[in-house]
């Protein structure tokens, strides 16, 4: 029986990026995860956003950065500017406010080529997984391990796991791009 321990848990990573990355491209709605690329000078090092302040959800639109250090406003206002995200900052007091536009037709269009970059970029990977493994199996028939048979089975076995997870990134990017075209 070939152990797939390692391929399951290659082809999950490769899903979990794929849903990492989605969550950065902004859609109508206004997320926290959309500044986790977003980093801060903090005394000297740069530090994602989310370890400086707190991120909450103003509305569907808005979303309102609160340092824990209120001497560090005007450097997460700084970050959030230099991180060209298309958002207008404006800080207030112990805060900031986060405001997204709204979604040009044009900027939906460009949103859902990165969307399909992505997933492209993830059917790559899931192809590489699968060559890596498909050259296991066939070393170890060359070596006397498994037979023929064997071979062709487990070849099987492999396409269906791919499929499987093919199907599970498209209904990602389906739910993404239902995300954008709203």
């Amino acid at each position: 029986m070939y152990n797939f321990n390692d391929f399951k848990s290659s082809l999950q990573e490769v899903e979990n990026w794929l849903l990492k990355e989605f969550t950065t491209i902004r859609t109508g709605m206004a997320s926290p995860a959309l500044l986790d690329g977003v980093k801060v000078d903090n005394y000297g090092s740069m530090v994602p956003l989310n370890q400086v302040a707190n991120i909450s959800t103003e509305n569907a639109k808005t979303l309102v950065v609160s340092p824990w250090d209120s001497s560090q406003v005007k450097g997460v206002e700084k970050a959030l500017n230099e991180a060209d995200l298309g958002v207008s900052v404006s800080a207030g007091g112990t805060g900031i406010r986060v405001s997204f536009p709204d979604l040009t037709s044009e900027r939906r269009v460009l949103l859902m080529r990165t969307a399909k970059e992505k997933l492209e970029k993830a059917r790559v990977s899931l192809r590489a997984e699968r060559e890596k493994i498909w050259d296991d199996v066939q070393k170890k028939e060359k070596d006397g391990e498994i037979n023929e048979d064997e071979k062709f089975r487990l070849k099987e076995e492999i396409q269906k796991m791919i499929d499987d997870m093919n199907s599970k990134l498209e209904k990602a990017f389906n739910k993404k791009e239902d995300e954008i075209s709203l």
